[in-house]
């Protein structure tokens, strides 16, 4: 029986993820990522994309970018403008004068431009570690690891790392998981975790890397 993956098995693993990926639904803002190739749509889905099912963080992205998608051009919407484009994203109040707020900080500190350092990224509001680390790895294609909770739960879960929250995940996979593989571990762990990797009885009998995985903490399974 497998105690946990090893660090040799997880280029494979990645890569079997990677051709099965092809047929699942891709997270939201790796799909905004590759077709507007824009820092700052990366970084506005993504701040919608909290606590907010895909699909309505799909929908709340390309109604307000229909309409606004640059910094000056949506602080002329004005926040209620804003939060009737986002809703019902999870928080749409909130996150309206979030966005409004960042729009604001990039023109006048920025020059209108996403700043591309985790430092600079995390003295926005409303961002966090997972925001900032997407918007660098997405946005700019610079090696960031974003961990959120399907990374979180099934790094664990595969035994790869042994932590207690995000950050700890965060933190040890910068020290484990070769560069190479920063970018695309978000995007395969969330698509995984989405579609088969549940945080209750998860999908074991259909997932491609069920033989490399311990299933550490799973009580039952599918």
């Amino acid at each position: 029986m497998t105690v946990k993956l090893e660090s040799k098995n997880i280029g494979r693993v990645l890569g079997v993820l990677r051709k099965e990926a092809a047929g699942w639904n891709v997270p939201v803002v790796t799909l905004t990522a590759v077709s507007s190739k824009s820092p700052f749509r990366v970084l506005i889905s993504t701040v919608l994309s909290l606590r907010t099912k895909d699909e309505t963080t799909a929908e709340a992205s390309a109604r307000l970018f229909r309409e606004a998608s640059t910094p000056h051009t949506i602080l002329e919407l004005g926040e209620k403008r804003v939060r009737d484009l986002i809703y019902p994203v999870g928080f749409y109040r909130v996150k309206a004068q979030n966005i409004i707020g960042i729009c604001e900080k990039l023109i006048d500190e920025y020059d209108g431009r996403v700043p591309d350092s985790i430092d600079e990224l995390l003295e926005f509001r409303g961002v966090g570690r997972k925001t900032a680390n997407l918007v660098l790895s997405l946005g700019y294609g610079k090696p960031a690891i974003c961990v959120d909770i399907h990374v979180h739960r099934i790094s664990n879960r595969w035994g790869y790392v042994d932590t207690k929250n995000p950050y700890e995940t965060e933190m040890a996979l910068q020290e484990k998981l070769p560069r190479k593989y920063w970018i695309e571990y978000n995007s395969l762990l969330v698509a995984l975790g989405q579609q088969i990797c549940r945080p209750l009885s998860p999908l074991c009998s259909r997932c491609p890397v069920s033989g490399y995985c311990p299933k550490r903490g799973v009580s039952r399974s599918r």
